[in-house]
């Protein structure tokens, strides 16, 4: 077995040989499945090697210069070297980047300004919004009166009259703009004409599209937006926890909310991987990457147009797509399985206005920024888009074999960790 290189890994194997197991089938899984969620990517050997460093082992509540324990000086210049570059990396004023993740971050964020029962407009779960925006099931609609909006059925993009119009009779005291399952670029400056309408706070969850915006391919919702949350992963290809960035104005508020309001200790590990993100993040070759990210989408949303297959609001604009699968009379459930067979790791997801049940669903959601990271440009993702096509369209044993093989031959040139076998 080769050493991964982040970690004193005979360490690891000697004290738990399971876990080291476990830990190596998952890299194995990466190094030789097509990684098609929209929501995963692939850490740096550098992010990696910073996870597991002893900053895991101070606490340090509190922030910089203004700790409860002592010994964190060094913690402090960690820290600090996260915030600052964040802030540069976004034209950020103020920057927290303890949130352990998304969810972490946006509850922060509401109630550094909301008080329970207080109105809230969010996108509809349903319609391509994420579950803390609203959803009966998670705190946040539980905890507020949350107003969905969501797009139109005829060419399901959002209907920013209606957003309007539910913002002038429900007056929120906060909008949310932002999305798990949205293909389109948000028109974040007609977001702030309508919140300003209505003197609601505008909080964009930019999530999944934060590492676009660092790569200089997509609108920077900071332009607009009071408060901008969004995780560390995903797009922006750091460690797995988020951040929140807002207005001067508004950085007291968010401090207090996070730490001492929603969190302890913050994860220092963590913080300092975030550091080197976005230290990654500031290069030509991660605005190349974004670049290539979003024409890759492209690629793979005409590969399976072509191939018969519809792509909900007609493309992407950024990295991902919701693809309906009952023009090949496949469920979502159906066709994640069907996939994993063949080595594509993809998820079920509903499209808007969606007939079958969410755990069904009817089709499913696909993203390239992972691919991407492994080198992967428009030829090799357009070949995706056909084996996926394939896949979906003939689910018979000699169809799944040569797919499977077809696959194999993709991972062995195009790979996240090479040098782990």
């Amino acid at each position: 077995m080769t050493n991964p290189g982040w970690a004193d890994w005979a360490a690891v194997e000697k004290v738990d040989p399971d876990l080291a197991r476990a830990v190596m089938d998952e890299v194995h899984r990466e190094n030789t499945k097509l990684e098609l969620i929209a929501s995963e990517n692939f850490s740096s050997p550098a992010v990696l090697a910073a996870l597991g460093t002893p900053l895991t082992n101070k606490y340090a509540e509190g922030y910089p210069g203004r700790r409860y324990y002592g010994g964190c000086e060094f913690v402090d210049v960690a820290e600090n070297l996260a915030r600052d570059r964040a802030k540069k990396l976004f034209g950020a004023e103020h920057v927290n980047v303890q949130p352990h993740a998304g969810a972490q971050a946006n509850v922060a964020a509401y109630f550094a300004f909301l008080e329970p029962g207080d109105t809230v407009m969010g996108m509809s779960l349903a319609h391509g919004g994420h579950l803390t925006h609203g959803s009966p099931v998670s705190f946040s609609g539980r905890l507020f009166n949350f107003v969905p909006y969501g797009v139109r059925q005829d060419d399901e993009l959002i209907d920013l009259d209606e957003v309007r119009a539910i913002a002038t009779r429900e007056r929120p005291k906060m909008i949310v703009a932002g999305y798990s399952a949205y293909s389109r670029i948000w028109d974040f400056k007609a977001f702030r004409a309508i919140a300003d309408d209505v003197g609601a706070l505008l909080l964009v969850d930019a999530a999944h599209f934060i590492g676009l915006v660092a790569g200089g391919v997509h609108p920077n919702p900071l332009e607009h937006a009071d408060i901008v949350t969004c995780t560390t992963h995903k797009t922006l290809r750091g460690p797995r926890g988020a951040m929140i960035m807002c207005t001067e104005e508004h950085a007291k508020a968010i401090d207090k909310s996070v730490f001492p309001g929603w969190q302890g200790g913050p994860l220092m590990h963590s913080i300092a991987a975030k550091a080197v993100a976005f230290a990654e993040a500031a290069t030509d070759e991660f605005a190349t990457y974004s670049g290539q990210v979003v024409a890759n989408a492209r690629a793979l949303a005409g590969s399976l147009t072509s191939e018969g297959l519809r792509i909900v609001s007609g493309g992407t604009d950024n990295h991902l797509m919701l693809v309906d699968l009952r023009p090949a009379g496949v469920t979502g459930k159906d066709a994640e399985a069907r996939l994993d067979e063949v080595g594509i790791t993809v998820n079920k997801n509903a499209i808007p206005y969606d007939p079958a049940k969410p755990f069904v669903a009817s089709g499913i959601r696909l993203g390239t920024p992972a691919l991407t990271t492994c080198g992967m440009k428009e030829p090799e993702i357009e070949e995706v888009g056909g084996l996926i096509a394939r896949a979906l369209k003939d689910g018979s044993d000699t169809t799944t074999r040569e797919v499977r093989a077809q696959v194999a031959a993709l991972t062995d040139r195009f790979r996240p960790y090479p040098d782990v076998t």
